[in-house]
């Protein structure tokens, strides 16, 4: 599909995002508004901060007040505004409160999920249904990178929320027929994330505070950094690829840099890109949390045509841009 067909594919197309006023939301709404989509968000709660508010996206687009897990607001939603394509993004994302409280973060992520596809399920106008799963669903694994075809094992909380909403996704797909494809991406990170105690929001603002940055780990665990920009253009590219090719009904893809690097690495790059000599406060508290993972993204290579459109270091800088700007701070 060229990008003459990606506009014409959205042009007008009416699109429910959940989870909008999350990090990745605000971007995957900027770019659904920008290729002419008919947007209609599911809004839980009132984030004046967000990137949805902040960039005023939030008058071009039509707004539904509920929860994800409120099945008949769901199902209303999808008839009265005869929504074509669900992009779900909606969900309790933070390791550390998940591990606080499991029931919150069980409920929005499962049982959203089972609400929403349900949903789906009763709506016949529903033709393409894309699920934002993790690379966190794969739980702890020793033969890395995850591929599509590595078990879902998570052991933990926010792990095994991801675990079972992907595969109550693929139950949908397989059983009901339901157009369901599923994203499992890297750790997102962007402007517009507001939830301060993950590392990269976290060590900008305290950088531009003049404070040390903060490590809950001993800095040694590894990640797949995704950038967010990058994320938005995947859920997009899920939807008009199954739109093309029904057949991928209910697989899974990858989307990954596919690079390994570890936290205090993270930081180090951070402090350096933006001039500062505070040296990191490594706390090595974390517990539950996966110690290795990295994703390959080889199959959304080969059958999607995929490639991601932002490396580590021009996401970072586009990343650090934004907080200089929100913070009120000189570059």
């Amino acid at each position: 599909m060229s990008v003459i067909d990606n506009y014409k594919f959205w042009r007008d197309r009416p699109t429910l995002v959940t989870g909008a006023t999350g990090l990745v939301g605000g971007w995957l709404v900027k770019r659904l508004v920008s290729l002419g989509a008919d947007v209609i968000c599911l809004v839980r709660d009132w984030v004046p901060q967000c990137e949805l508010v902040q960039t005023q996206l939030l008058e071009k687009v039509k707004v539904v007040r509920g929860d994800v897990r409120e099945q008949a607001i769901l199902e209303r939603s999808l008839v009265e505004y005869e929504v074509d394509t669900v992009i779900h993004l909606a969900a309790q994302t933070i390791v550390g409160i998940a591990n606080r409280n499991p029931i919150s973060t069980f409920e929005s992520n499962i049982t959203g999920t089972w609400s929403l596809l349900e949903a789906c399920r009763r709506s016949p106008n529903v033709k393409q249904v894309i699920v934002a799963s993790s690379d966190k669903a794969y739980g702890e694994q020793q033969k890395l990178p995850y591929t599509e075809e590595t078990p879902l094992a998570g052991l933990h909380p926010y792990d095994v929320s991801k675990s079972c909403g992907d595969l109550i996704a693929q139950t949908y797909a397989h059983t009901y027929k339901l157009p369901v494809l599923i994203a499992r991406c890297g750790n997102f990170y962007g402007g517009g994330d507001l939830n301060w105690n993950r590392i990269v929001p976290g060590t900008i603002r305290t950088i531009l505070r003049g404070q040390k940055p903060v490590i809950r780990s001993d800095g040694n665990y590894v990640r797949d950094y995704f950038y967010v920009e990058d994320g938005a253009a995947a859920y997009t590219l899920l939807a008009e690829k199954l739109a093309d090719n029904p057949d991928l009904r209910g697989q899974a893809f990858n989307f990954s840099n596919e690079i390994q690097v570890k936290v205090l690495e993270l930081v180090e790059q951070i402090l350096a890109m933006m001039d500062s000599q505070l040296e990191p406060d490594v706390q090595n508290q974390a517990v539950y949390e996966i110690r290795h993972q990295y994703l390959s993204a080889g199959k959304a290579r080969e059958l999607l045509d995929w490639q991601p459109l932002f490396t580590l270091e021009t996401g970072l800088e586009k990343t650090i841009a934004w907080y200089q700007q929100f913070l009120g701070a000189t570059p």
